[in-house]
């Protein structure tokens, strides 16, 4: 399943990790734009934040709002990709949403996709 109108293909390793433990979590990933969410949101049957809203231009959620919920333990993992920055449609939201990411957590790769366990800070 995946590469639903522009969305991300997800390979069954990854979809083997979203699906661990999902119950566990308000949103077993996060990524940016509704399509990538979608994507993962209809292989794994959980739910995925799409970070941006649609195409990842809108300002939600707020970087404070993102750093609670993962605080909070309410979202297992980030995947990367897609809008950053104002890049192709992309919020300063998301911008700001995966650089404390990328500062954060550690990257793995997972198929072609870089993924990031918000349960295991760097």
């Amino acid at each position: 399943m995946g590469g639903l109108i522009n969305g991300a293909n997800v390979s069954s390793q990854l979809l083997t990790m979203l699906t661990t433990d999902a119950d566990g979590y308000t949103w077993v990933a996060a990524t940016t734009g509704a399509q990538n969410a979608a994507s993962y949101q209809l292989a794994s049957g959980s739910a995925v934040m799409a970070i941006g809203g649609f195409n990842g231009s809108d300002p939600s959620p707020t970087l404070e709002q993102f750093q609670a919920y993962v605080a909070a333990g309410r979202i297992h993992y980030f995947i990367g990709g897609g809008n950053f920055g104002g890049q192709n449609g992309g919020s300063r939201a998301a911008s700001e949403i995966a650089s404390w990411v990328q500062q954060n957590y550690t990257a793995t790769t997972v198929g072609n996709t870089t993924v990031y366990d918000l349960t295991a800070a760097k």
